[in-house]
Parts: C-alpha cells; structure tokens; sequence
C-alpha cells in the first residue's frame, strides 16, 4: 500500500464549501477498488491549512488505475476548483515504524491478561476431552497444551509476544494442524465449546469485546480447517497474527 499526502491552504471563506466538496468526491473514493482509506484533517493552530490522506493499493493503482478509471471524473469535478491551492502532492511508502498508542486497551488487557486465557483454556480443553467429536483430535495432548494456546490468544490479541519467542510463533502452530484432515462438523464444536467456556469463565460479555473475539475464532478455526486439509500447502512462514477491536490482519480471499 502508498499513501499520497495532498496539502492545502484554503482561504476561510472558502472552507465551508471545500469540506463540502470533498464530501461529493469522498463517494467517488469510496467506491475506487484501488483506495483503502482516506481522510481530510484541518489544522487547528492554522486553520487555513488542510491535508488529504488517501491509502491506496499502490502508487500504479492510483496514477492509473483510478486516474484512468470511472470514478476519476466525477472525483476531479468535485475538487476542480481546489486545485490550484494545493501546496503539495506526494506518495509516501509505509516504514516499519508504526503502532498504537493506549488510549484503547488492546483486547489482551481487556480480557483480563494471560490469568483469564489460561482459566480459558483450561475449562476450554476439560471439556474437549470429554467430548465425543472432537475429544479423539486431543487424545494424546500434551498437559501443556492449554497454557500454550493461552501463550497464543495472549499475543493475537495485543500481549506479549512470548508465543513468538518460547514456542516457534506461526510455523509451529501451523505444523500442529497440517495433516489433521479436521472436519467442518468438528471446526463449528470446537467453536461453541470455546465459546461455552468464555461464558464459563467470565470473559468479558460487552458486546464489542464478544464480536471481535468470535470474529477471531471464526478467522482462525477456518484458516486452521484449510490447512488441515490433505494436499494444503499454505504459506510456511508468516507473523502471529494481531487482532484488534474489529480489525482483522490484511487478508485476500482466494475465488
């Protein structure tokens, strides 16, 4: 992905009707496949001064792409008569600098830390033992099994990244699925099982925390069923993935 910077020194006067120009061009953005995001920010200490953030999927994506597109025109038109104050145009490359602050708890903190995972996990597994479908995957577990998957949800949803560091991270919890052949009957119970033992537990039950969690054991009992699969050969190698409130990781499914 690029992101283009576009600053601009809109007279007072003017400021009304450009914001309200950007609204009509916002739709003309929302509907370009090349954009991923976009927003117009303008400056409290100048407030004369504004800048555009587009996110797009790449620079060749929006020179031509968009700019060759069905949604260019109507874009242009709304914006015109702007052009002429802007003060600068460029693309810019994302670094490996980024992050969050903690004005949001992460979900890790949310939950209640490793403490709630392991109760998690814990009462999670002793009821798949006991389970006819899905207890004969398990039959031979190793007892620490369970504070390892905790070590696991810990880092996807914003802990420490110990799974990474003491277990092998997304190479070795790949390897435990590959092979296994797991059934969509089996996916959906170890699913409700999981999600029986979170009621169990305690885990929070607001539903912005519920949401985003169920979203990640769908994501990753899915992905975990394909690779399980005879003949998969899913990528060997790649990071933990990190779930946020309602963010998933960038991910193209395949037709």
């Amino acid at each position: 992905m690029i992101v283009e910077y576009i600053r601009y020194r809109i007279g007072r006067a003017d400021a009304e009707e450009f914001e309200a120009a950007y609204g009509r061009a916002a739709a003309s953005l929302a509907a370009a496949p090349q954009c991923v995001d976009y927003e117009l920010s303008r400056c409290v200490d100048e407030p004369e001064w504004y800048v555009l953030r587009i996110t797009w999927t790449s620079a060749d994506d929006h020179l031509q792409g968009f700019r060759g597109g069905e949604h260019f025109a109507a874009f242009f038109s709304a914006i015109k008569p702007y052009v002429q104050q802007i003060e600068e145009m460029r693309h810019y490359e994302r670094t490996a600098v980024r992050g969050a602050g903690s004005s949001v708890p992460s979900m890790y903190d949310w939950a209640g830390g490793i403490e709630a995972l392991e109760r998690l996990t814990e009462t999670f597994y002793e009821q798949v033992l006991k389970d006819d479908l899905i207890g004969p995957l398990f039959a031979h577990m190793d007892p620490g099994h369970p504070k390892y998957v905790a070590m696991w949800l810990a880092e996807v949803f914003g802990g420490p990244s110990r799974y990474t560091h003491e277990r092998g991270g997304y190479h070795h919890m790949l390897v435990q699925h590959l092979g296994k052949a797991i059934t969509e009957p089996q996916r959906r119970r170890w699913v409700n099982l999981l999600m029986d033992a979170a009621d169990v537990v305690g885990l929070p039950s607001d539903p912005e925390f519920r949401a985003a969690f169920a979203s990640y054991i769908e994501w990753g009992t899915r992905l975990a069923f394909a690779n399980s699969q005879p003949g998969a050969r899913p990528p060997q190698q790649a990071p933990v993935p990190r779930w946020g409130w309602g963010v998933a990781p960038p991910y193209s499914p395949t037709s």
